[in-house]
């Protein structure tokens, strides 16, 4: 007889959205800019057009730590859960 393993995955995906940047946008800029790799002028053009998702596809305690570090810039951010995705599993 036959034995069947079904595979758990444990890892889920989120993304960090940017809701609203804040009264200091600069210092929002600079963080986003460090999180993403993103130059300034890109930063600024993300935070300008929000929502903005800033992060996709990633474990739940670095969005977590990326979420808080622009909240600690003066950004208001959420956390959402991404659906799972057959490309990303």
């Amino acid at each position: 007889m036959p034995e069947y393993i079904e595979p758990v995955c444990d890892e889920v995906s989120t993304s960090v959205v940017v809701l609203d940047p804040g009264p200091r946008a600069v210092e929002v800029m600079k963080v986003l800019h460090r999180l993403t790799g993103l130059s300034l002028w890109h930063s600024k053009t993300v935070i300008r057009d929000v929502p903005a998702t800033v992060l996709e596809w990633l474990p739940e305690e670095p969005a977590a730590a990326a979420a808080m570090a622009l909240r600690e810039a003066g950004a208001l951010v959420e956390v959402r859960w991404q659906p799972t995705s057959p490309s990303h599993s």
